[in-house]
C-alpha cells in the first residue's frame, strides 16, 4: 500500500503543476471552478485562485516525493503530508467552484 500511494503521488502532481502551467502560460481557462463539466461565466475571475490552489499543491507533492527519495521523512510523516495536501486542495478546488458557479454572483436571486 506504501508504494501504490507513492506511486500516485507523480501523476497526481503532474497534474496539478500542468493545470498551473496551462492557466498562467497558455491563458487556458478551460478548466477553472469546473461544476459537473462547465465552466462559471467568468472563469478568467476566478483562475489566479485555481492556478495558486494547484501550483501550491503540485510544489507540496513535489517535495514530499524529493523528501521520500532522499529518505528524509519515514512513512508516517510524507504520508500524512501527502494525504492532507490532497484533501485540501480537492476542498479548495470544491468550494471555487461552488463559489464561482453560485447564484448571487450571477445576479439571481
Amino acid at each position: 500500500m506504501t508504494w501504490i500511494l507513492f506511486l500516485a503521488l507523480f501523476p497526481i502532481s503532474f497534474v496539478w503543476l500542468r493545470r498551473a502551467w496551462r492557466i498562467v502560460i497558455q491563458r487556458d481557462f478551460s478548466e477553472v471552478a469546473i461544476k459537473r463539466g462547465e465552466a462559471p461565466p467568468n472563469p478568467e475571475k476566478f483562475a489566479p485562485y485555481e492556478m495558486a490552489i494547484n501550483l501550491v499543491a503540485g510544489v507540496v507533492i513535489v517535495s514530499v516525493i524529493l523528501a521520500v527519495v532522499a529518505g528524509l521523512w519515514e512513512y508516517s510523516v510524507w504520508s500524512a503530508v501527502a494525504g492532507s495536501t490532497i484533501w485540501c486542495k480537492f476542498f479548495a478546488s470544491f468550494a471555487l467552484s461552488r463559489h464561482a458557479h453560485a447564484a448571487w454572483a450571477k445576479g439571481k436571486a
